[in-house]
């Protein structure tokens, strides 16, 4: 309670500052324009067919929730943002093995614009692959018929303009609204089509049925536990000590047990999703060995197996731990205290600080990581025990969404205590 109270009265604050204002109205206005296109039509399928088959699949409804009902409606944004994440996973986990790109990391300003460039241009290949794959999907189910090559071309040339504009958003965001262009859109596409699937699930529902009644009240529970849980882990902070030389108290700096927020999870979940994609499009190849092997690799990941479970678990710890060394660098930190005069007491300053600030950073990450990581996995493993097919799909988007919402209140609380500090300076 106190918290809602704290985050009501941050919004308040917020919309009495005029640059946080703007950034919010301008968001507003993208994400208004990003649901426009969401309606866009692609040409040459049976909507009515395509939505009958995305209720009885529950891993193209989980990318459904995701892309914002923009791949049951078939747009030209049905792809929505997963060709562009893989493409920064890939770049990421390239950036290991390949010196060139490693280096272009630490550069800074300079180096994250070029690595963008690259990650825009690696999505392109990546569109037209998931595009290609999504219409042998749907072709597959003859919710597409026989097209010629002129129409296929164009039907992905569409979705992958459409993945670009989304793209381009996405960075409008970044650049002057609130809040990680991608999360948000991912946030908006999620909230804008939960109470459409929640309002037809109802709709169906026999409540006088006991089993029902069980599913609606364990639903609710699980949603109520995920929000209770995710807001602990966001809110939960080490504090380092730190004492200054010239100064008689010590301060204290403060570590985010999940300092990375909410881009783990997106990014394993878009991951963890390829196999399962890649094996229902070749599915119905007109090879016997690669079909075969195709509903074997469709069966491995579905979300209540063992394989999927442990596969989205280990990637949320992997992406969480390195992304936490992405927002926390140790060796600025380090630098800074070392410039304001400060020291952890005990050590040296300079490398000595860096190396403690890395294991301290490492050891309270990856409690974080591999709660997040349970958070993340308990609601497929409670399908697989009930059999509710709705609750990996809601508790996965149930936790994307309080993530979302718990760091754009940490941005807005940025922008109004800077506001607030400048107003006192002048």
């Amino acid at each position: 309670m106190n918290y809602l109270q704290k985050s009501l009265s941050l919004y308040v604050e917020g919309l009495k500052t005029p640059l946080l204002r703007k950034k919010i109205l301008f968001t507003f206005a993208i994400l208004i324009l990003f649901r426009l296109i969401a309606h866009i039509p692609v040409p040459g399928v049976n909507l009515a067919l395509l939505k009958s088959f995305f209720a009885q699949n529950q891993f193209l409804s989980l990318l459904d929730i995701f892309s914002g009902g923009t791949l049951a409606n078939f747009s030209i944004a049905a792809l929505g943002l997963n060709p562009y994440i893989n493409a920064s996973i890939m770049l990421q986990l390239l950036g290991f093995v390949i010196p060139e790109l490693k280096e272009l990391q630490k550069e800074g300003e300079y180096g994250r614009a070029k690595i963008n460039q690259y990650t825009r241009i690696l999505t392109i290949p990546l569109s037209i692959f998931q595009a290609l794959a999504m219409y042998g999907i749907l072709k597959s189910q003859n919710i597409i018929g026989e097209q010629s090559l002129l129409v296929i071309i164009a039907m992905v040339t569409s979705m992958v303009a459409g993945t670009m504009i989304m793209i381009f958003l996405g960075e409008l965001i970044n650049e002057f609204g609130v809040g990680n262009g991608i999360s948000v859109m991912i946030f908006a596409g999620i909230i804008s089509r939960l109470p459409i699937s929640a309002v037809q699930s109802l709709s169906i529902s026999d409540f006088s049925n006991p089993q029902t009644l069980f599913n609606l009240i364990l639903f609710i529970a699980l949603a109520i536990a995920i929000v209770f849980a995710v807001v602990t882990i966001e809110e939960a902070v080490f504090r380092i000590p730190v004492s200054y030389a010239k100064r008689s108290q010590t301060t204290y700096l403060p570590i985010k047990v999940n300092v990375a927020g909410v881009m783990p999870i997106i990014f394993a979940v878009s991951l963890v999703s390829m196999p399962s994609l890649l094996g229902q499009s070749l599915s119905q190849a007109s090879n016997p060995a690669i079909a075969n092997f195709a509903r074997h690799l469709s069966t491995a990941f579905s979300q209540t197996s063992i394989l999927y479970l442990v596969t989205y678990f280990l990637m949320v710890v992997a992406f969480t731990l390195f992304y936490s060394t992405v927002v926390f660098k140790p060796k600025d930190v380090a630098e800074e205290l070392r410039k304001s005069g400060g020291f952890l007491p005990g050590i040296r300053p300079g490398q000595a600080t860096e190396k403690r600030l890395q294991y301290l950073l490492y050891r309270v990450v990856f409690i974080g990581a591999v709660f997040l990581a349970l958070i993340a996995v308990i609601p497929s493993i409670i399908q697989s025990i009930t059999g509710i097919t709705s609750l990996s799909i809601g508790g996965t988007s149930v936790l994307i969404v309080v993530s979302v919402i718990l760091e754009l209140n940490r941005k807005i609380e940025n922008v109004v205590q800077m506001y607030n500090y400048d107003k006192l300076t002048y």
